[in-house]
């Protein structure tokens, strides 16, 4: 099972993201910011907001939104 242990805002949309594999990736989420709830995101200072929910195991902003860590593993760098 894939999950998330930690992240870093790097700069604009682009995330280092650890996994419990121990694999660290670069994720841009610019691509992926389309809907309702990822429209907060689209602020720089809201989304450098982004925290590990270990709940969950993945990222996640204070509105709620979130990212699967299977498909931040397959997009990350």
């Amino acid at each position: 099972m894939c999950y998330v242990t930690d992240v870093a805002y790097l700069s604009d949309y682009r995330l280092k993201v650890w996994f419990g594999d121990r694999s660290v990736k670069v994720v841009d989420l610019q691509p992926y910011l389309d809907g309702p709830i990822f429209e907060p995101l689209k602020n720089f200072d809201f989304f450098r907001k982004v925290t590990v929910n270990h709940d969950i195991d993945t990222i996640v902003w204070p509105n709620n939104a979130d990212f699967a860590p299977d498909f931040l593993y397959k997009i990350g760098k």
